[in-house]
């Protein structure tokens, strides 16, 4: 740690493990569906290295893949599993249980739209950016609790965890599609570089199922520049 600065919060945002859907291809969204027997093991097994990284709260998703995910962790570490409805997955609307083939011989003209950037024509679903700022709101609202050098972990759902962390860190929608998905049972680690009255959030880790590591680098770029700004900041 370089002079002046301080040991900052962490947050590890957690897939939840594998589904008969997920297998299948199928989209969840909002249904709730419950882990496979892969997914079960697959909990237990990153549980078994989280548990590693001390966490002091653990939030999850009130649908059971995520909710039985979080539970893996809470039975490591003796933890409480605190539920969140915001953290659920994206709504999919009427291509929920649906294949994307499927999605696409059911409802050409509004997957069409989809494809092209409008993605209000779909029925009952919401958009990306929809889900990112609940998750945001969710995630900002946690951090007020959450104290120094202490680490949360939230367990949640692909489409909204990756829109959700590039909404918290300030990144453009129009640069999202560049950032690929999170794997069953992998997560993102957000980290916090404090510096006195100035702080800010980086991503160190991006759908990953190893620890965090310390970066040993000569682009490590500890020192802040207040000049930059301070996207996903506390606020």
């Amino acid at each position: 740690m370089k002079p002046g600065s301080i040991a900052g919060r962490r947050v590890i945002l957690w897939r939840h493990g594998r589904t008969e859907w997920n297998l299948a291809g199928r989209v969840q969204g909002q249904t709730d569906i419950p882990l496979d027997e892969v997914g079960r093991q697959q909990a237990v097994d990153a549980a078994a290295r989280l548990a590693a990284l001390a966490p002091s709260r653990i939030i999850s998703s009130d649908l059971s893949r995520a909710f039985d995910t979080a539970t893996a962790l809470a039975e490591r570490t003796g933890l409480e599993v605190e539920v969140d409805v915001r953290l659920r997955e994206l709504a999919f609307g009427v291509r929920e249980g649906l294949t994307w083939r499927e999605s696409w011989e059911r409802f050409p003209a509004q997957m069409q739209a989809w494809a092209e950037g409008d993605e209000t024509q779909v029925e009952g679903a919401e958009t990306h950016a929809q889900a990112g700022a609940r998750l945001d709101a969710a995630l900002r609202d946690h951090l007020e609790q959450l104290p120094i050098g202490e680490t949360l972990v939230v367990v949640a759902h692909g489409a909204v965890l990756r829109t959700g962390i590039l909404t918290f860190l300030g990144i453009d929608e129009s640069s999202w599609r560049q950032f690929g998905g999170l794997s069953n049972c992998h997560w993102s680690v957000l980290e916090e570089a404090r510096y006195q009255d100035w702080s800010q959030w980086r991503l160190s880790e991006w759908n990953t199922g190893s620890l965090p590591e310390p970066v040993m680098s000569d682009d490590e770029a500890d020192e802040p520049d207040p000049g930059l700004g301070n996207s996903g900041g506390s606020r």
